[in-house]
């Protein structure tokens, strides 16, 4: 019998090569979206909303969604857009808002053209807002409280330090720390508010203390709560009401320790009380 040799199978074809293909890289994901919103009395425009109208839900502020931040006073709001624009609305008696007049203004309206506002508190009559510098810059109402005794309608600076970090201010006062951990404080001393020993008033920033270990500050109408890094939280100032947190009603005019806790985040205070996460 005669076998055949199987012949060998063609070789493959070659593959050509694939063309070079320039990376796409996928497109950055939208800016996240916030909102403005507001509710409660609106005499003298304080909700921003265009109007004078109470309102006992949330309204939004307008369609803009780069908002960051936002603080509300006694009778005016502030808010800060993620391009670092400082923005006001409400009463204006006094120059609070910060626009150069005393005009009320029941829509937001631009602090002057910079875009280098971080952060911003409000009080009864005054404004606090720090700059990316580390500048902390004063409008509004003097008076013994929190803007160094004067009254603008444009933003004054604070002293000359760039190393402001946190802030707080009430009706009356203002404390603040720093970015070595120091405590600072000025405005109206009555109710031993300010922490400082005293009841005198403080029109510059003054030191509460020595320490260096401060980190959170919040203020109510007569006194002060703040955090240190070691999770301790400290209160000072009029207890008629127990404010202070500290498990009776005597007034103090330096910061006493809360309690034995060491966990403590943050803290906020309203007129008359406080609250805290820890």
């Amino acid at each position: 019998m005669i076998v055949e040799d199987t012949p060998e199978p063609p070789e493959p074809a070659p593959v050509a090569a694939a063309a070079d293909v320039p990376f796409a890289p996928a497109p950055p994901p939208p800016p996240p979206e916030f909102y403005l919103w507001s509710w409660g009395g609106n005499s003298s425009g304080r909700l921003g909303l265009g109007d004078t109208t109470n309102r006992s839900s949330p309204v939004q502020i307008g369609a803009l969604t780069t908002w960051l931040s936002v603080a509300a006073g006694g009778y005016h709001g502030m808010a800060i857009k993620a391009d670092g624009s400082l923005w006001s609305w409400g009463i204006n008696n006094v120059g609070q808002l910060g626009v150069g007049n005393t005009t009320n203004y029941s829509s937001p309206k631009q602090v002057g053209a910079l875009t280098t506002w971080l952060n911003v508190s409000a009080g009864r009559y005054f404004t606090l807002a720090g700059k990316t510098d580390g500048t902390l810059w004063s409008i509004g109402s003097g008076g013994g409280e929190a803007t160094q005794g004067r009254a603008g309608s444009s933003p004054v600076q604070v002293g000359t330090d760039t190393n402001w970090s946190t802030f707080a201010i009430s009706w009356y006062h203002a404390v603040a720390v720093k970015t070595n951990g120091t405590l600072w404080t000025w405005g109206s001393g009555q109710n031993n508010r300010l922490g400082l020993g005293n009841t005198s008033n403080a029109v510059n920033p003054t030191q509460i203390g020595a320490l260096t270990t401060w980190s959170k500050v919040a203020v109510h109408s007569a006194g002060s709560v703040a955090i240190k890094t070691d999770g301790t939280m400290w209160s000072w100032g009029n207890n008629s009401t127990g404010r202070l947190g500290l498990g009776n009603t005597t007034s103090v005019s330096s910061p006493v320790q809360i309690g034995a806790l060491t966990n403590w985040l943050n803290v906020a205070a309203g007129y008359n009380h406080s609250s805290a996460i820890g």
